[in-house]
């Protein structure tokens, strides 16, 4: 168990499951094959006694770019990409929901689209001084995604959603507090000394009462945010075809092959 992976790096440390996205020469940007795993080790781990939270972090300086783009590029059959790719992110996204072990996001570095939204979805959320959020989706003619709009205006108000998820603000380690969206914000140099022996010790409490206590906490909202899952990806299926989306495709590779 917990073998094969490409996409992620993982690694068990005692009771706790390590996953780092693995991609550093493009900033953690996760592709399909990535969501393919990310389902799979969440489904592993929900079957596995000896894991009680799952952790994930990024390889190297950044949390997650978010999704790859240049996954449409060269594409032949632009429906059925779509398509699965939906699909494929969907199941992702109900694996995080459907995990029964916490699930905590250690937000070392940027976090942007769905690193972002998937930290929304976790149960606990640290991150470091150098990390920030950004959810750029108006920015490229799609929609919030991974439950967003329904998690982000419960967590930190309709207003500060708004700026997020509509306008693109950013949202930085200080304001990721004051909002709620993490309950820590740690200097890179107490990753080692502080931080993973807290979470260590966090995996070592006893493992039904955890799950027990997490569904307690989670389950009243998990219809809601089921639902949330299925209307952004039926508007996310609409928007891949829209115009305005091949537009900001346009702009965004323009704008990549002029660095």
């Amino acid at each position: 168990m917990f073998k094969g992976y490409t996409q992620l790096v993982v690694q068990q440390r005692k009771k706790l499951l390590l996953v780092q996205f693995n991609n550093p020469k493009k900033k953690n940007c996760l592709n399909r094959f990535a969501y393919i795993e990310i389902t799979r080790v969440l489904c592993e781990a929900a079957q596995d006694d000896q894991v009680t939270i799952v952790v994930f972090t990024g390889a190297g300086d950044f949390y997650s770019a978010g999704n790859d783009l240049s996954q449409l590029e060269n594409v032949n059959d632009l429906e059925t990409s779509i398509t699965e790719s939906i699909k494929i992110f969907k199941e992702m996204v109900k694996a995080f929901v459907e995990c029964p072990k916490v699930i905590v996001s250690l937000v070392n570095g940027p976090c942007i689209g769905i690193g972002t939204t998937l930290a929304g979805l976790s149960d606990m959320v640290w991150c470091s001084k150098k990390a920030y959020f950004a959810t750029p989706f108006v920015k490229l003619g799609i929609v919030p995604e991974a439950a967003s709009s329904y998690m982000f205006p419960l967590i930190m108000g309709r207003s500060k959603a708004t700026e997020m998820l509509l306008f693109g603000e950013k949202l930085l380690p200080h304001e990721a507090l004051q909002y709620h969206f993490v309950s820590r914000v740690y200097k890179p140099s107490e990753l080692n000394s502080v931080i993973w022996p807290k979470l260590i010790a966090f995996s070592e409490l006893p493992p039904q009462s955890l799950q027990i206590s997490k569904t307690l906490l989670r389950n009243h909202e998990k219809s809601s945010i089921l639902q949330a899952i299925n209307s952004e990806c039926d508007e996310l299926y609409n928007r891949f075809h829209s115009e305005e989306f091949f537009d900001a495709m346009i702009r965004f590779n323009t704008k990549k092959s002029n660095l």
